[in-house]
């Protein structure tokens, strides 16, 4: 019998990221973590098989936490991403009204996400607190007319009554998130990305061209390109930069190690599946094209005399 594999993920039970989790195949065994930071430690420890963490929003982008940690803090890899649609709802426990609410609590982000219902709440102060589930619990156990910014299945989980549905700002808010191992590369599927990050040695003109030309002269399609501190002084940075593709494909493989030979030191941060079809159809476009231009050039070679 195959033993469940351990699931680390921001907790408590009823998040976001617990929902992400209830996406994997089975049989596994989720175990809910305080912060980010704690999720990563724990894989990076071998206390669970892997972790769930978000890392990127539609409105609010990357989440720092996460990205930061993968960058400096930790030797991880991801293994998989999984977006969710993210719907965020006012509760309270049963009986308090919307009128009565006197503090919004929730997670950072999500108040975020929820600016355009918030303004339409004069007063009523907003307090940040671990996580959307984290509110919700509080909120159940408080004894104060207080409401949660949260999702309907930790409406359910602490038996609190929706007062409003739908708050986000956007209608079409998902978040990204990211299965996180230690040391596995999944297969290529041929609908993956890849993550890496650049450092570079030193600041000089042309540097990011001379990166991104790398890519360009491949036909490399990148999908995300942004910079973070490095966190050793003021105006030093770093590029995380995410491509679709698969660091198995020869193409990518040789991209990599051109930039970590004459450019700038490499980190990579994985090639996994990911979650829809853009890729894919970006992907045949570029095929299509070189091989259009190999016949293009056959044919001119063809014509070159003996």
């Amino acid at each position: 019998m195959t033993s469940a594999r351990r699931v680390g993920f921001f907790g408590p039970v009823g998040t976001f990221t617990h929902e992400a989790v209830g996406t994997l195949p089975g049989p596994l065994e989720a175990v809910p973590f305080t912060t980010i930071t704690d999720v990563l430690d724990a894989v990076a420890s071998g206390d669970v098989d892997c972790g769930v963490v978000p890392i990127e929003n539609a409105i609010e982008g990357t989440v720092s936490a996460t990205i930061d940690a993968l960058l400096f803090d930790h030797d991880l890899l991801i293994e998989r991403e999984i977006v969710i649609p993210i719907r965020l709802h006012v509760m309270a426990r049963p009986g308090v009204d919307l009128v009565d609410v006197r503090e919004v609590w929730s997670y950072s982000h999500a108040l975020a996400q929820c600016r355009k219902f918030m303004s339409t709440l004069p007063g009523v102060p907003v307090v940040n607190v671990g996580s959307t589930a984290d509110a919700a619990r509080a909120v159940a156990a408080s004894d104060q007319p207080v409401a949660a910014l949260a999702s309907r299945v930790a409406a359910a989980t602490y038996g609190l009554s929706i007062l409003v549905e739908d708050v986000e700002d956007a209608d079409d808010n998902e978040t990204r998130f990211v299965v996180i191992g230690k040391d596995r590369v999944p297969p290529p599927t041929g609908h993956d990305r890849t993550t890496i990050v650049c450092f570079q040695d030193a600041d000089r003109p042309g540097s990011l061209y001379g990166i991104l030309g790398r890519f360009a002269a491949r036909d490399l399609n990148l999908t995300k390109l942004e910079s973070r501190p490095t966190k050793r002084g003021l105006g030093d940075y770093c590029f995380v930069i995410e491509l679709d593709g698969h660091v198995a494909d020869d193409v990518i493989a040789d991209c990599l190690a051109d930039l970590q030979a004459h450019l700038t030191r490499v980190k990579f941060l994985g090639s996994y599946p990911v979650t829809g079809d853009d890729a894919v159809s970006r992907r045949d476009e570029v095929g299509a094209a070189r091989v259009a231009a190999r016949e293009w050039i056959d044919q001119i070679r063809n014509k070159i005399s003996d």
